[in-house]
């Protein structure tokens, strides 16, 4: 039975392509009629029959098209909706915006310093309350709302220490998340008061003797949690093994696997629930460290529960957050989801009036913010499908075209400086740190990383050769085809290494 024409096609594009797919990661192309034919065969090789393409490159100094290849499907960004989020809030709010925090007092303290009621610290989706990855320590995160109280010249609260979270009208999970994505730090609960991204470490350290239980130390505390550990110490020389397992609605975390006697200690990362409770009684331990007395409990509020008893209260200061281009550069550049949807729900949030129905969600609001933005700036807002703002939905759509209007649009935008500050540079920092070292990428590149399990994007802006300025949206969905010897992630990478190269002068 004869091969039907299309499958012929492809059988001789593979052909072809075998003894030149090394040369095409080795060496850039050196002129844009190459570029474009190498690129048609790549994204042409049978390998990715059963998988989908988006790609648009565009000159930022001509507007010519260089490349595009079905860049109008809606396909799956993953964290490339970081791109949108931090756009729209440079947009609406500006680089030197800060989120304010109240702390709030129910009522009014007394000439004594004693304040008569519950303190309460009402979030507004400051993601800054964590110390980890600094030299600062865990009680350092509470030392803003330590000062405010300082201030007020309060030494005494009869009262609760409170974190209110009903600011926003969210559910702890994001629309579009898996159940397995719960029971990793990257989808920690969204809370209008965070507490160290939301996440905490526990250490794991082998016994002194093989067929001992692991021991356990959390490096945080006050997380409400307890573990089951069933981590057994094995021999020297085994195979480590460590799984931290805890279950929606439960502060139980579940510890199985194995570690070899000697063997270093390992940090698992676990979701906390509740982190407004959390936060609470971090708070109050801090407040008693600083010698102010407190006699209430710790306790926590989030909707739909109703405000803490009293709100609005006596303000007794705010809390400022670092400028909001050091926020959106702190969420992007490790692509870290909470932080982005808190930036999210702050701007969506700002938007919320009486009129509106309590159950219109924080989500809700800001998808609309964002569909406004597209439209006020011209950009196809019926090509962008989104749930959330940080990418971890499953649901999130968008085309290789729309992320291109995108990217164009804020590289002449009043915030362009502050927009490409925060996206990652190849070779030197953020999720590509360690990608496309090297080549002639490195350095040049900045581009914002998506992953998920069958989705790949890059998309950023690279100079050329000759010094040409392009935006471009690499989006690779679906692709079950890799062969087990090169990561999905080259197949991006190569495409912003040619970018790179094209153009180069011979030396």
């Amino acid at each position: 039975m004869p091969f039907p024409l299309l499958s012929c096609r492809r059988v001789l594009v593979a052909v072809l392509l075998l003894p030149l797919t090394v040369a095409f990661a080795a060496e850039p192309p050196r002129t844009l009629p190459e570029l474009r034919t190498r690129l048609e065969a790549h994204v042409s090789q049978p390998r990715f029959a059963g998988a989908m393409w988006g790609i648009k490159i565009l000159s930022l100094d001509t507007g010519e098209v260089w490349f595009e290849h079905q860049s109008g499907k809606l396909l799956s960004p993953a964290s490339n909706t970081k791109l949108y989020t931090g756009a729209l809030a440079l947009d609406v709010l500006g680089g030197d915006y800060r989120i304010r925090t109240p702390v709030l007092g129910t009522v009014a303290p007394d000439a004594a310093g004693v304040l008569p009621g519950s303190l309460v610290v009402s979030g507004r989706g400051d993601p800054g309350w964590r110390t980890r990855g600094g030299s600062r320590n865990f009680w350092d995160a509470f030392a803003p709302v330590v000062t405010v109280v300082r201030g007020a010249g309060i030494r005494r609260i009869t009262g609760d220490v409170i974190a209110d979270a009903t600011w926003f009208h969210a559910l702890p999970q994001g629309a579009g998340w898996t159940a397995d994505d719960l029971n990793d730090y990257y989808g920690a609960e969204v809370s209008a008061i965070s507490l160290e991204q939301n996440y905490a470490e526990l250490r794991v350290s082998a016994a002194e003797s093989a067929g001992g239980p692991a021991r356990t130390e959390w490096l945080q505390p006050h997380t409400g949690l307890t573990v089951d550990n069933r981590v057994r110490t094995i021999p020297p020389g085994g195979t480590r093994r460590i799984i931290a397992q805890r279950l929606a609605g439960e502060t139980t975390v579940h510890l199985f696997g194995e570690i070899p006697v000697g063997a270093e200690p390992e940090v698992v990362d676990v979701t906390v629930p509740r982190p407004a409770q959390w936060f609470a009684a971090g708070l109050r331990e801090a407040l008693i460290r600083a010698g102010i007395t407190v006699e209430g409990q710790a306790l926590s509020r989030r909707w739909p529960e109703a405000p803490a008893d009293g709100l609005p209260g006596v303000r007794l200061g705010e809390v400022e957050s670092a400028p909001l281009r050091a926020l959106v550069r702190d969420f992007m550049k490790p692509s870290q989801n909470l932080e982005t949807d808190l930036i999210f729900g702050h701007l969506a949030e700002l938007r919320r009036t009486p009129e509106l129905p309590e159950w219109r969600s924080t989500e809700d609001l800001g998808v609309a913010a964002l569909r406004e933005f597209l439209q006020r700036h011209g950009l196809p807002a019926g090509e962008v499908r989104f749930e959330e703002g940080s990418g971890l939905s499953r649901n999130n759509l968008t085309t290789a075209h729309a992320t291109v209007s995108l990217l164009a649009l804020m590289a002449r935008h009043p915030a362009a400086e502050d927009f490409l500050a925060a996206l990652p540079i190849a070779g030197v920092d953020g999720t590509i740190r360690r990608r496309m070292k090297g080549t002639v990428a490195e350095g040049n590149v900045r581009a914002k990383t998506g992953t998920l399990r069958y989705a790949n994007a890059l998309s950023g802006y690279v100079t050329t050769g000759a010094g040409e300025r392009l935006a471009f949206s690499l989006m690779l969905n679906r692709n079950t085809g890799q062969p087990a010897n090169r990561n999905v992630r080259e197949e991006l990478d190569d495409i912003a290494v040619w970018l790179a190269g094209v153009g180069r002068k011979e030396k």
